[in-house]
C-alpha cells in the first residue's frame, strides 16, 4: 500500500536464491479514500487481495501468508504488528493512528472467507532493503522515490539506545526505518522556499514530513503550480497575460508526470510542452513563457534529486560505508528524467571523491518491485521461523 497505487503480488523465491518470478496486479488507489473512513480503506483493500486470489488461486485449501507492506510510519515490537504513529502522502484517515493496522486489514479479509494471514507488516524502505540485498549481496541501503520519500539500513543493536532494557547482543543487526522525511519538521536546516511555506500550511498535516514536502512525487507539481500562478498573479512578471488561469489554480491539479514530461520535451521547440498546457491547463505559451517553464521544472527535479543524496549521503557517513550499492525504487527514481544523474552528482560532491573516479564507489541501483519482494522474503523467513519454532519477535494470537 503506497500513497498512489495499490499492489497484489504473489511472489515465488525458487531454490536458487537471488532469483524470483511475480505475479501482480496493480490498483489505483482512490482519492476520496484517503481522507474517507477507516472501513472503507481496509474493506477496497480486502476486495483488491480477493480479486486477486480468487482469479489465481480459486483451489487454494491451506492458509496463505501475506506480506503487508504499509508505507507509513509505524511502531513495531512484532513482525505482524504495526501501530501507525502518523498518516503522510496526503493521508488522513481517523481512527487508525495510534491503532494495530493488521487487525483491521485481516477482519476485513476474514468477512471475505479468504484463508489468508498476515505474516509480516514491513515498511516499503524496508522491503526495498531486504529485496535488493537478496538479489545484490552489496546492498546497504534501500530508498524510495515515489509518491514519498525514505529510507532503510542495517544498524547494531549496541547503537539503538530505546533497546538497551532488552539486553540484546549489540552486534545483531535491525533494520532501521529511518522515516527521513520528517527531517527538519523544526524547520532550522533546509532552505524553504515561500512555495515550500505555503504547500507545508495547507497541507492535512502542517508541520510534518518537512524533508518529504520538498522533494518527493506528491509534492513536485504543486510546488511548480504554485510558482506559475504566483508569476502569473505578480503585476511585475505577469506571465500567461490576458488568459484565464482558473484550471492551473486547483490544487493539486498537476503531479509529477506532467514535469517529466516537460523535461523530456526536446529544447529546440518545446512544442511537446506548449501541447501539453494547452490540453491541460487551456493556456497559450509564447516562447519566452516555454523557456521558463521547462527551467522551473528543470530547478525543481534537480533540487529534490540533491537533497535527496543528502540523505543517502548522511546514512553512509554514519555507518562508515565506503563502497555499496543502495537499492531504490518507486516512479520518480524509475521515470523522473535526470534523477539519477543529478543525485548521483550530488553524491560525488558530498562525499568528495576524486575527479578521475572511473566508477562511483556507492551507486544508486533500481530496484524495481523492492517493497513487495521483501515483503514476501520477510514473511517466507517468518514462517521458516514459526515451522522452526522459534516465535520470538512474532505476536500471538489473541487469547
Amino acid at each position: 500500500m503506497g500513497g498512489t497505487n495499490l499492489r497484489v503480488c504473489e511472489i515465488t523465491l525458487p531454490e536458487e536464491k537471488s532469483e524470483f518470478d511475480i505475479i501482480q496486479s496493480k490498483y489505483r488507489m482512490p482519492e476520496e479514500l484517503k481522507t474517507g473512513k477507516s472501513e472503507e480503506l481496509w474493506e477496497y483493500i480486502a476486495d483488491c487481495v480477493q480479486q486477486f486470489f480468487e482469479f489465481h488461486h480459486e483451489e487454494e485449501t491451506g492458509v496463505v501468508p501475506l506480506g503487508f507492506t504499509f508505507s507509513y510510519p509505524a511502531t513495531q515490537n512484532y513482525i505482524n504488528h504495526g501501530i501507525l504513529q502518523t498518516w503522510t502522502k496526503g493521508f488522513d484517515i481517523e481512527g487508525v493512528e495510534g491503532h494495530d493496522v493488521v487487525p483491521m486489514l485481516e477482519d476485513a479479509i476474514a468477512k471475505r472467507g479468504l484463508p489468508i494471514k498476515v505474516s509480516a507488516l514491513i515498511n516499503d524502505t524496508t522491503g526495498t532493503l531486504i529485496a535488493s540485498a537478496y538479489t545484490d549481496i552489496s546492498t546497504k541501503i534501500g530508498c524510495i522515490f515515489g509518491t514519498g520519500c525514505n529510507a532503510a539500513y542495517m544498524e547494531n543493536v549496541g547503537s539503538i539506545p530505546k533497546l538497551a532494557h532488552l539486553k540484546l547482543d549489540p552486534d545483531t543487526s535491525m533494520a532501521i526505518n529511518c522515516e527521513w522525511g520528517a527531517f527538519d519538521n523544526e524547520h532550522l536546516v533546509l532552505p524553504r522556499t515561500a512555495y515550500d511555506v505555503k504547500i507545508d500550511r495547507d497541507s492535512p498535516r502542517p508541520g510534518q514530513q518537512a524533508f518529504e514536502k520538498m522533494v518527493a512525487g506528491l509534492y513536485l507539481g504543486e510546488i511548480f503550480r504554485l510558482v506559475l500562478v504566483d508569476l502569473h498573479d505578480n503585476n511585475e512578471v505577469n506571465i500567461f497575460e490576458g488568459q484565464n488561469i482558473e484550471r492551473l489554480r486547483k490544487p493539486y491539479s498537476l503531479d509529477a508526470s506532467f514535469l517529466s514530461s516537460i523535461e523530456e520535451d526536446p529544447y529546440e521547440n518545446l512544442s511537446e510542452t506548449q501541447d501539453l498546457l494547452l490540453k491541460y491547463l487551456d493556456i497559450n505559451t509564447n516562447r519566452s513563457e516555454l523557456e521558463l517553464i521547462r527551467r522551473l521544472t528543470e530547478l525543481i527535479g534537480t533540487r529534490a534529486a540533491r537533497l535527496s543524496a543528502c540523505g543517502i549521503a548522511a546514512i553512509c557517513k554514519k555507518k562508515n560505508i565506503k563502497s555499496c550499492h543502495v537499492g531504490a525504487d518507486g516512479s520518480v527514481f524509475n521515470k523522473y528524467p535526470h534523477f539519477k544523474e543529478r543525485n548521483a552528482a550530488a553524491l560525488r560532491e558530498i562525499l568528495d571523491w576524486p575527479s578521475d573516479t572511473r566508477k562511483d564507489p556507492i551507486e544508486v541501483v533500481a530496484s524495481e518491485d523492492g517493497s513487495g519482494v521483501g515483503a514476501a522474503v520477510i514473511a517466507a523467513l517468518t514462517n521458516q521461523r514459526i515451522r522452526d519454532g522459534n516465535l520470538a519477535g512474532v505476536k500471538p494470537p489473541a487469547a
